[in-house]
C-alpha cells in the first residue's frame, strides 16, 4: 500500500487522527480535514471545543448508565416515563435507536457491552449487578431484554434471566430476527418499534 505524500506535516497529523475514527478511511479523513481548513477559524475552534468539553464533562447516569449532562439523565428523571418497565440494552446507541421509534415509554439500563469470554468480558465487567439491584429496590414489573441476536447476546440474556427468575418480575425479549447482523443500530425504526410492541416472554423462547 502506497502511503500518501502530504505537503504539510500538520495536515498529515490531522489526517492520521481522523483516520483513527471508526468507519473513517484515510481518503475520507483527508476530505474532512480539508473541509475544516476551508472553514472559519471560529467554527473550527467551536468544533474542537465541543469535543474537548464532551470528553471532560459528559457523565453516565447514576441510574441507567446512559450518557447524560447531569447525574441523572433526562429519561430517568422524566416523571411521565413508566419506571416500572426497564429495557436492557448493550450500548448507548441502542437507547437512541429505540427512542427514535417513539414506541417505548419506559426506562433503560445500559449494560456497557455483552458477555464475551473471547474478548475477556465477563458479567462483572458489565452493569448487571446494578440491574439486579434496581429490580430489588424498585417496583419493577417487567424487564425487556433488547440485546443483539448473537451468541454473545443470547448468553447475556440467559445470564440475566437466571439472575432474575426468582424475582417477581416479568422477563420479555424483543421479537427475534428484527436486526440484520444482530445490531439494533441498523434496524429500521418501524421494524424495531413493532418488535418492542410485540415482545415475547423470554421463558417461552427457552422452551422452544
Amino acid at each position: 500500500m502506497i502511503h500518501e505524500k502530504f505537503p504539510s506535516k500538520l495536515l498529515e497529523n490531522a489526517v492520521d487522527e481522523f483516520a483513527k475514527l471508526p468507519g473513517i478511511g484515510r481518503k475520507t479523513a483527508l476530505r474532512l480535514v480539508l473541509h475544516l481548513l476551508r472553514c472559519d477559524e471560529s467554527d473550527v475552534e467551536l468544533f474542537g471545543q465541543s469535543i474537548i468539553q464532551l470528553k471532560k464533562e459528559v457523565k453516565h447516569c447514576n441510574v441507567c448508565y446512559n450518557i447524560s449532562d447531569t447525574e441523572t439523565c433526562s429519561i430517568c428523571s422524566n416523571p411521565s416515563r413508566n419506571n416500572s418497565i426497564i429495557c436492557v440494552v448493550e450500548t448507548i446507541r441502542d437507547v437512541l435507536s429505540i427512542e427514535n421509534t417513539q414506541q417505548f415509554n419506559g426506562q433503560y439500563h445500559v449494560l456497557g457491552g455483552i458477555i464475551s469470554p473471547m474478548d475477556g468480558v465477563g458479567p462483572n465487567e458489565l452493569e448487571i449487578n446494578s440491574l439486579i439491584k434496581r429490580v430489588e429496590t424498585n417496583d419493577v414489573v417487567e424487564i425487556i431484554l433488547a440485546l443483539s441476536t448473537t451468541m454473545e447476546g443470547d448468553t447475556t440474556n440467559f445470564f440475566i434471566y437466571k439472575k432474575l427468575k426468582e424475582h417477581e418480575v416479568k422477563i420479555t425479549t424483543i421479537a427475534r430476527g428484527v436486526s440484520i447482523g444482530g445490531e439494533l443500530e441498523y434496524t429500521d425504526e418501524l421494524t424495531l418499534g413493532r418488535s418492542i410492541l410485540n415482545r415475547l416472554n423470554y421463558s417461552d423462547i427457552l422452551n422452544h
